[in-house]
């Protein structure tokens, strides 16, 4: 299936200022209301010249689209807020808050905020996925000691991918550590019965199969697939989330890690669809 493009020419094109783009969230936000919310009479909001929020005109009453979005209280442009967006939707190896500072011409601190913000709109959905799964951990960050085999201060990510062609939804979490303790209550809340796991030989799964028709092969016999059980779909997507992590971001907070596990799930679901237009949507949705 072929993505229709969204390209810079549209941007500049829907949002050639300020203007139209607050205009674009007032609409999206409030364009629904007929009626003031304070003194009910029908009406038609107008903008107050030179501000960004628009009032009732028989009582005054004022809304304001940026208030608790991912704009609040921000000094920044619009204009530059919606070409961040872009370039999130754009960057398949992920956007830097430093290739941020260098395109908007803003500070290091505005840009890490700005994609900061821009990923709380990358949430991953909460449907539990279906059919076969497969599911993995993979470490990143820290050291790895090769003479013991042990990873130093790497934090973990656990993962859960259908093994569906082009409409598999993948699932991932960051922790201290993957263990029984935290995958399982994972994959028993993620995964919908009724469905197949498929994983290695780590003891990790070995009580899942209470839970889940479960199926494994063993890397360490070399064994990487076997009937059609294999886990390279979900090694496919740490490679790509890794290689994004090294190359763009090249160290990721243990504390931020989880958004940018979101940001990279959120990618993987929506490869066929334009992700601008679907961040958009999300652009008034109040955030913490």
């Amino acid at each position: 299936m072929k993505i229709d493009k969204y390209t810079i020419d549209t941007l500049y094109k829907e949002f050639p200022n300020d203007n139209a783009c607050l205009e674009f969230l007032f609409q999206k936000r409030y364009g629904h209301l007929e009626y003031c919310p304070k003194c009910e009479t029908y009406t038609k909001f107008y903008r107050i010249k030179a501000r960004k929020y628009y009032k009732c005109p028989h009582c005054a009453f004022e809304l304001y689209p940026l208030a608790n979005t991912i704009f609040h209280k921000s000094d920044t442009p619009l204009t530059k807020w919606f070409f961040a967006i872009y370039l999130f939707s754009n960057g398949m190896n992920g956007t830097s808050a430093k290739e941020l500072e260098r395109h908007l011409g803003v500070t290091y601190k505005t840009a890490w905020r700005m994609a900061k913000q821009i990923r709380l709109m990358m949430e991953a959905h909460s449907e539990q996925l279906t059919g076969i799964i497969e599911a993995d951990e993979t470490y990143v960050g820290g050291k790895t000691n090769e003479a013991r085999g042990r990873f130093n201060n790497k934090a973990a990510v656990v993962g859960i991918v259908e093994k569906k062609k082009n409409t598999g939804h993948v699932k991932a979490f960051a922790a201290k550590h993957a263990d029984a303790t935290v995958t399982l209550p994972f994959l028993r809340s993620n995964i919908a019965p009724g469905s197949t796991l498929q994983t290695d030989e780590s003891r990790i799964y070995s009580r899942i199969k209470r839970d889940f028709t479960h199926d494994f092969v063993n890397h360490s016999k070399l064994e990487y697939a076997r009937a059609g059980i294999h886990t390279n779909t979900i090694e496919g997507f740490w490679g790509q989330m890794k290689r994004s992590l090294d190359g763009t971001y090249h160290s990721v907070s243990p504390k931020y890690l989880q958004l940018y596990v979101n940001e990279f799930v959120y990618r993987y679901n929506h490869r066929l669809e334009p992700i601008f237009p679907l961040l958009l949507a999300k652009v008034v949705q109040r955030v913490q």
